[in-house]
């Protein structure tokens, strides 16, 4: 099967750049950026991509990789960092800008090439850099720029490419074009990877790995942890065992709900933990939101190794534990930044007494929805949007109290449901509330309230690690507003968060 090796530089987007080489049919995994040269020496590497990174290539200890990659025959597209590492072996001058690029540029395209096909010669590109090229190494050739920099260039005779911007991103208007033209015109890969292979090849290795062992999974009820019970389920049966914990920070009814989806759709063994309690006193306090993130992810770990007396023949914990629940976390292979922590990646103790079983690690939210409806889960469950681990405890700003969690379940619920509705749910890709450490004053029956600042987040994304906010409508918001602070004791004030991520990141813990 043909590939695309992406090595990691360190980039927050090096786990997206690989999912946009898969939306075209391709294959495409993460390596380290110090992979040794002859694990390249590999017929079905059809093409390298270097990532960008948070590093400049003067820094001690910045990442480096031998100049003879680029002497293997293979095409090689080089993107921010990747794109300076490559001026910097050959002899390029890199320097740092008068005024650091982020955001979106303007590219001019000076010079037509097969990378280029089909793109106009001037469109948006995304940017994230500090250093730039001044002057490009002898062998290499200009192909566009920005008013600030050289964002393409070419070896004079090799298949080496080399972008400033970041195709990668939904922001740069033809970087899947970008992507498309390297994959398969230059590098010329067969697009021969599915997701109906990926489900084969998951129950076959689910199979192996566990053999006759049991396994018991953490069941949210979301979309993730969903398709991991249903893939797990369809490869060992009823060696499986859902724990639904319920703690205390699940939306408003949902423990109900998830159990009467469950009961109602599958055949599995799943088994309700009321532990609400129990998470909310050891909150008690906490306000740094990276430390609540570890204390509900040991928590849950705890729950578990209680439910262990119950099934003492469970050897594996499984997760739906995704990509951008990694990417964000820490990086898999790279020298990536930890943007903040996930339950089920920075939370779990060094010695859990189980073996983690993540069959959807590799896979994007989209990718996730398209496994779940291959899978026969009904499409109401997997449209569902995505709810996190930490649940409301990273929705609630500063110390979580159950008086303020009962105030954000009814907000939100009353979010949602104006949101369906209206037809609204299924156009956006995440929404919800966040009670906000503010208080205001208002007045209401011409008396004063100082209560609390809600905040409404919708954003439209197709990968979660770009999106946009949503475009609702002054009406709606309205609607909604009105509603939440005439219904919803203790808020008097709502307020639109109109951040695109990046900068911001979709939650706002």
């Amino acid at each position: 099967m043909d590939k695309i090796i992406v090595l990691d530089f360190g980039s927050q987007y090096n786990q997206l750049i690989a999912r946009r080489v898969r939306e075209l049919g391709v294959y495409s995994e993460i390596l380290p950026y110090d992979k040794p040269l002859e694990y390249f020496k590999d017929d079905s590497i059809k093409g390298i991509i270097l990532s960008g990174g948070p590093n400049s290539v003067y820094d001690t200890g910045a990442p480096r990789i031998s100049k003879e990659i680029y002497k293997l025959g293979i095409p090689i597209l080089g993107i921010c960092y990747g794109m300076q590492i490559t001026q910097y072996l050959f002899g390029g001058k890199i320097s740092p800008s008068n005024k650091r690029e982020y955001g979106k540029s303007i590219l001019n395209i000076i010079k037509e090439s097969k990378l280029t096909k089909g793109i106009e010669i001037t469109s948006t590109v995304w940017m994230s850099h500090g250093d730039h090229v001044d002057e490009l190494s002898n062998d290499f050739i200009e192909l566009g720029n920005t008013d600030s920099c050289i964002a393409i260039a070419k070896h004079k005779d090799l298949e080496i490419y080399n972008l400033q911007f970041h195709p990668e991103v939904t922001h740069t208007t033809f970087g899947k074009e970008i992507i498309k033209n390297f994959t398969l015109n230059i590098c010329n890969a067969v697009p021969n990877w599915n997701l109906d292979d990926y489900i084969t090849t998951t129950i076959k290795s689910i199979k192996d790995k566990v053999q006759n062992n049991q396994v018991i999974l953490g069941l949210s009820g979301g979309v993730d942890s969903s398709v991991a019970a249903t893939l797990i389920h369809k490869a060992i049966g009823d060696k499986l065992t859902c724990i639904f914990v319920d703690t205390g920070l699940l939306r408003k009814d949902e423990g109900d709900k998830v159990m009467s989806l469950y009961k109602d759709n599958f055949n599995m063994n799943v088994v309700r933990v009321n532990a609400g309690d129990q998470f909310l006193n050891k909150l008690k306090g906490v306000i740094d939101p990276e430390e609540k993130r570890k204390v509900i992810g040991n928590e849950f770990i705890k729950v578990f190794e209680n439910a262990k007396r119950d099934y003492k023949d469970a050897k594996f914990l499984a997760q739906g534990t995704i990509y951008p629940d990694v990417i964000e976390s820490v990086s898999v292979n790279g020298p990536s930044e930890t943007i903040k922590s996930h339950h089920n990646v920075g939370g779990l103790p060094d010695d859990l007494d189980f073996e983690l079983l993540e069959p959807l690690r590799e896979l994007f939210k989209d990718e996730v929805r398209e496994v779940g409806l291959n899978l026969g889960i009904p499409k109401n469950m997997i449209m569902r949007h995505p709810f996190p681990g930490p649940g409301l405890g990273i929705r609630i700003i500063e110390e979580v109290l159950i008086e303020k969690v009962k105030i954000l379940q009814d907000a939100d619920d009353i979010f949602i449901e104006e949101l369906i509705k209206n037809n609204l749910y299924e156009n956006v890709s995440q929404a919800f509330v966040v009670l906000l450490p503010v208080k205001s004053v208002g007045v209401m029956g011409d008396k004063r309230t100082y209560e609390y600042v809600a905040a409404i987040r919708s954003v439209d994304t197709v990968d979660f690690m770009t999106a946009t906010f949503s475009r609702l409508s002054y009406d709606f918001l309205d609607i909604v507003a009105s509603r939440i602070i005439n219904e919803v004791r203790g808020i008097n004030r709502i307020v639109y968060d109109i951040t695109s991520k990046p900068p911001g990141t979709i939650e706002w813990e």
